[in-house]
């Protein structure tokens, strides 16, 4: 995630948005058909796998098999790029419709209508685009972590089990390098899990997220003072309003984000100063030596 730099300037010159209104339907309902596709492809795919292993020696199954494979692959790779705009649509048609909700706390008036809805909608699409990054960044470290740690815990788990080859005469060689390589496999991922701060940065993101989404309802529904435009019946005073919360959203959505950018940073250098400190220590200590 790049260093945000977007401004009121950006948002105006770049507000070329369709209203939600106009839009025939909602992305939303061809993600889950582009899903169902994705998972029938998936399967089709597995199987297509499990026909040439098992039917190896069947030559016309197996060129079926790769055949399958080999289409079904193509189509995957298509059906997620489209999968990709699709989502990006539906990105954007959430922004315009919260950026509606706005003109019913309002008078719809022209100027609300053609400059700040949009605009409006600009700025809540480029929060929510920092939101799905963070959104990615927490679910990928939460997944690389629970799998690290439970394949620690079984590999753990089962080391003294093994034991227990060396006395079978099972006539395999394999078989007794289990209770070697499994203690091993597990001190790797114990050591990675506690080198790599994918929980850390698991927490970090979630909470990204959490102020980041409590600043958009807060913006949508101008609960709060510096969001509050309907206080006044005056409408040059209410355009006024509307600029300055839109200057006061962005720079909160940038604070947010800043803010774990320079703690990220921060944790990098802390890191880096202990490990000069330990190799002056280590140097140090052979020189006495």
């Amino acid at each position: 995630m790049t260093t945000p730099d977007f401004t009121i300037d950006e948002l105006t010159a770049s507000s070329t948005i369709v209203g939600a209104g106009k839009l025939s339907s909602s992305p939303e309902k061809k993600l889950l058909t582009l899903k169902i596709v994705e998972s029938l492809l998936i399967t089709i795919l597995l199987l297509g796998s499990v026909v040439v292993i098992v039917a190896k020696e069947n030559q016309t199954l197996v060129l079926y098999g790769v055949i399958s494979i080999a289409i079904s692959l193509v189509l995957l790779i298509i059906n997620r790029q489209v999968f990709q705009d699709f989502k990006k649509a539906a990105s954007e048609y959430e922004a315009n419709r919260k950026a509606e909700i706005s003109t019913y706390l309002l008078d719809k008036r022209s100027w609300q209508v053609n400059n700040f809805t949009p605009v409006k909608a600009k700025a809540l699409q480029y929060c929510q685009d920092l939101i799905n990054d963070y959104k990615n960044v927490r679910n990928l470290s939460r997944t690389i972590y629970y799998i690290l740690q439970i394949t620690t815990v079984v590999f753990s788990g089962i080391t003294p089990i093994l034991v227990l080859v060396d006395k079978i005469e099972a006539g395999q060689t394999w078989l007794k390098w289990l209770p070697v390589i499994c203690p091993a496999i597990a001190s790797i991922l114990a050591s990675i899990v506690t080198s790599f701060p994918f929980q850390k940065n698991w927490v970090a993101a979630n909470t990204v997220v959490e102020l980041l989404e409590a600043e958009v309802e807060k913006f949508i529904l101008g609960v709060t003072q510096p969001y509050r435009l309907f206080d006044t019946a005056d409408e040059a005073e209410q355009q006024q309003k509307a600029s300055q919360a839109l200057e006061y959203f962005i720079r909160q959505v940038n604070t947010i984000h800043l803010q774990q950018v320079q703690e990220a940073a921060e944790d990098k250098q802390q890191k880096g100063d202990k490990k000069e400190d330990k190799q002056q220590e280590s140097a140090q200590s052979q020189q006495s030596a």
